[in-house]
């Protein structure tokens, strides 16, 4: 679950399972758009909002998402993504008892720099940043020499709207989770800062983390 996309809030399930296996993960932030025209119709009808840097409706994500759930083999998963409203942390509760969440607070702005920075290759899905890990040449694939696009949902004025739509959204969300007693914040915008404080806070919840 994620209050501004590329932030997140991480959703735990209660049974983790084996000790040893990282939890399987579904983001409903990142692959959705382009995993979601093989998920048939329900699916096609989720791209399309997303194309227009729109939310995507509670009953359609939901039905997306808790399909994929049903899907897996282990009830070892995280979320990154979702939920983002109410009706959709209540559809997930109904369905899995949910151990933690962790909300990544990260600034807007940074949130917004990271993703209109970002470009990729369409035919392999290579990802480059434009501060990060930029291109040799600008605009150009590294490997096949053929040019980098940027998502429609990635552009500027997308991103705009995707922020004010998600903060009016999900902070309710994060009150359902703190009232819940489940949600723990961690504010920051450099993984290797953070990624410690979660790291001992994930080490409270799940003991083979200090195994690992």
């Amino acid at each position: 679950m994620s209050l501004t996309p590329n932030a997140g809030i991480l959703v735990f399930p209660s049974d983790l399972g084996d000790p040893h296996r990282p939890p399987a993960e579904g983001r409903e932030n990142d692959p959705l758009p382009e995993e979601v025209t093989a998920l048939e119709e329900i699916g096609l009808v989720a791209k399309s909002y997303i194309d227009q840097g729109q939310l995507v409706p509670d009953d359609v994500i939901t039905k997306l998402i808790l399909k994929e759930l049903n899907t897996m083999r282990s009830n070892n998963w995280l979320l990154d993504g979702f939920p983002r409203t109410v009706p959709q942390a209540i559809a997930l509760d109904e369905a899995h008892q949910i151990n933690s969440v962790i909300d990544l607070n990260v600034p807007f702005q940074t949130i917004k720099d990271r993703l209109t920075a970002r470009w990729i290759h369409p035919g392999s899905g290579r990802v480059y940043n434009t501060e990060f890990n930029p291109p040799k040449v600008s605009g150009i694939d590294d490997i096949t020499g053929e040019p980098l696009i940027q998502r429609e949902d990635d552009k500027p004025e997308t991103v705009t709207k995707r922020l004010k739509a998600y903060e009016a959204l999900t902070r309710p969300v994060l009150e359902y989770y703190r009232n819940k007693s489940v949600l723990e914040t961690f504010s920051g915008t450099e993984t290797n800062k953070i990624w410690p404080h979660v790291h001992a806070f994930l080490s409270t919840k799940l003991p083979a983390v200090n195994k690992e």
